[in-house]
């Protein structure tokens, strides 16, 4: 039976991420259940670098997401990722607005995100021609990347350092043994066992339908998952914006906000939707709610050239209010070599390669 050090479950941005960084100290397997990698959150997603604005303070998320954007520029810079580091304007349009941004203003603040700054009327219409805002905050250090090219450069570094990315391969079940586990996989359709040191869940949507069918986790110790499925609209035609634009934040989300992709396509989403199955289906009798929604900082847009372009859905641990990556060692669940990662949405892919050092260092403490 062939013997390795770590196997990682799941080849999206997090775990190509992890089995990258992994791979210069130890022999590591991402297996990935789909033909392709980032097939699901990593691929379906605004491609927005984050600058660690919203988060509560000292979560994993505002760490992560600090840490992780200067690591992706760099990275970026190092393997010639496509990047964009476009700024973005969050537009107030009341006092109560102007409120949400100064708490925001804080929030980065403490969560050492320095470079965030108060838009003038002047300024606010050279950043955010037509865009209609009693005030407006400009961050600098938000940007755009090409995931797909990302995630490349990742299996790139991971099979540099003899690493192996191995698609169609879906999870079976995990016991642990003395060593590690002994783990069943399903290749194409056949059924093969492996045993490794170590065992990393970053299954994203089907991470708790992982850890289910590892042996020794009880159910108690699995968080639920809620499908929360974001549709976007793509816009037709020229538009005047040379940096993303968001309302202040909401519930589920960031709100309905315009981004741009490196081809200068501009996009808007996602809305929120909780789902009971994993479903891509996308609605076109939400045009006239994104039309609302958009109208309010920007009336000029021409509902015409508004079309419905894909959806994508995020992992969520909870139906309301702020939720935190949740990562999951022996401390926690009892079982040695074995890392679960839940809850990885936004800003999961900003914070992919901070997330891949931590998992690193809490294999190399063990």
């Amino acid at each position: 039976m062939e013997h390795i050090d770590t196997l990682v479950i799941g080849a999206g941005a997090v775990g190509l991420s992890i089995g990258a960084q992994l791979s210069q100290q130890r022999e590591v397997f991402v297996v990935e259940q789909g033909k392709h990698f980032g097939e699901h959150t990593s691929s379906r997603n605004s491609e927005v670098i984050h600058a660690g604005i919203y988060y509560p303070s000292d979560s994993a998320k505002a760490r992560h997401c600090v840490a992780g954007k200067a690591l992706l520029y760099q990275h970026c810079e190092d393997y010639g990722v496509p990047v964009k580091m476009l700024g973005k304007v969050i537009t107030a349009q009341n006092d109560a607005e102007i409120q949400t941004l100064e708490k925001l203003i804080l929030q980065a603040e403490q969560n050492g995100v320095d470079d965030l700054y108060w838009l003038s009327q002047v300024e606010l219409q050279q950043k955010a021609p037509q865009i209609t805002a009693k005030a407006g905050l400009f961050s600098p250090s938000t940007g755009i990347i090409d995931s797909h090219q990302f995630m490349l450069s990742l299996i790139g570094q991971l099979e540099h350092n003899q690493g192996h990315f191995v698609a169609n391969t879906q999870f079976i079940s995990a016991t642990p043994v003395q060593r590690g586990f002994l783990v069943t996989l399903n290749c194409e359709g056949q059924t093969f066992t492996l045993s490794c040191t170590h065992l990393i869940n970053a299954g994203g949507l089907f991470a708790q339908h992982n850890a289910a069918k590892i042996e020794g986790l009880s159910g108690a110790q699995i968080p639920p998952i809620h499908y929360c499925r974001g549709q976007y609209f793509s816009y037709q035609g020229a538009h005047p914006f040379k940096h993303l634009i968001y309302p202040v934040p909401e519930q589920h989300g960031l709100g309905i906000h315009a981004t741009i992709d490196l081809a200068g396509q501009l996009r808007f989403g996602p809305d929120t939707q909780f789902i009971d199955t994993i479903d891509y289906a996308t609605d076109s009798s939400a045009l006239n709610t994104f039309y609302q929604a958009i109208q309010r900082y920007w009336p000029q847009v021409d509902k015409s050239k508004l079309h419905i372009d894909y959806a994508g859905i995020r992992p969520k641990l909870q139906t309301s209010g702020a939720q935190d990556f949740i990562i999951e060692n022996q401390s926690i669940h009892g079982i040695a070599g074995l890392i679960n990662l839940y809850g990885i949405e936004s800003p999961g892919l900003t914070a992919s390669l901070s997330l891949a050092q931590s998992i690193q260092a809490l294999l190399d403490a063990e």
